[in-house]
């Protein structure tokens, strides 16, 4: 059997496959693939027999491969936002599994496909299924305000005055002014699968930006990215020396 593993992040790609092999020992890893043009290209030429993919990729949602992947097979789907795993959910995926994935979860997941696997094989499921996904990616909004707290008292900040957020004790929203906000959001996992890939992109673990803001950006000795906003001062963005070369597509 062949499993793909779709996943940008490569501690969470690396803890996903131990466990697979730990539950599949037979199986043929495939990937990680670590966006939606890579898979999308991958899948032009290859079907394999399972997915294991996260739902928010630096480019995009997952869902946009299968609504036009012509090798449509069956999917688990990880994701840190119950609202996006519902929604996979109701796409008759397999299953979906919340962020940090937990090994009994997934050995679940993994008896169900192979209880299910011949109901894949049948054309015309895979040809509703293919539906699905196109009905969803149609019907996709992104959210365009945030809800902020200031004391006592809500507002409400437009997604074109949102600089970044960032993730300390609690996850905070940064305005132009440079002034920090406390939000509701328990992680910036949750908060990439609500906003536009294409305008915001997730940096570190810390920080998630907005493209408008960052004015330029430059290489230091190690191969990472230093990026600097627009009329702000700001410490610690910084983008992997593994993420250079996507962030670099994703700003030009």
């Amino acid at each position: 059997m062949k499993i793909l593993i779709i996943e940008d992040e490569q501690f969470v790609a690396v803890s996903l496959a131990k466990i697979v092999r730990e539950l599949e020992p037979s199986a043929e890893l495939l990937g990680p693939l670590t966006s939606v043009a890579e898979a999308k290209d991958w899948l032009a030429n290859n079907t394999p027999d399972l997915i294991l993919s996260d739902i928010q990729l630096s480019d995009g949602i997952s869902l946009d491969i299968f609504s036009e992947s012509k090798a449509l097979c069956p999917i688990i789907f990880t994701t840190a936002y119950n609202e996006y795993a519902i929604k996979a959910f109701k796409l008759n995926s397999i299953d979906y599994l919340l962020k940090p994935i937990d090994k009994s979860e997934l050995s679940i997941a993994l008896q169900k496909f192979h209880f299910l696997q011949s109901k894949f094989a049948n054309e015309m499921y895979r040809t509703q299924l293919h539906e699905l996904f196109s009905n969803f990616q149609q019907a996709k909004k992104y959210k365009d305000r945030f809800t902020i707290h200031i004391g006592q008292s809500v507002g409400l900040i437009p997604v074109e005055e949102t600089v970044l957020f960032l993730k300390e004790e609690f996850i905070f929203l940064m305005k132009p002014d440079g002034l920090k906000y406390i939000t509701d959001f328990r992680s910036l996992d949750e908060i990439e699968e609500l906003i536009n890939p294409k305008l915001f992109y997730r940096i570190n673990r810390q920080h998630l930006v907005h493209l408008s803001f960052i004015e330029s950006y430059r290489a230091d000795d190690t191969g990472k990215l230093i990026l600097k906003l627009r009329n702000l001062k700001t410490e610690n963005l910084i983008v992997s020396k593994e993420k250079a070369g996507e962030f670099k597509k994703w700003f030009e």
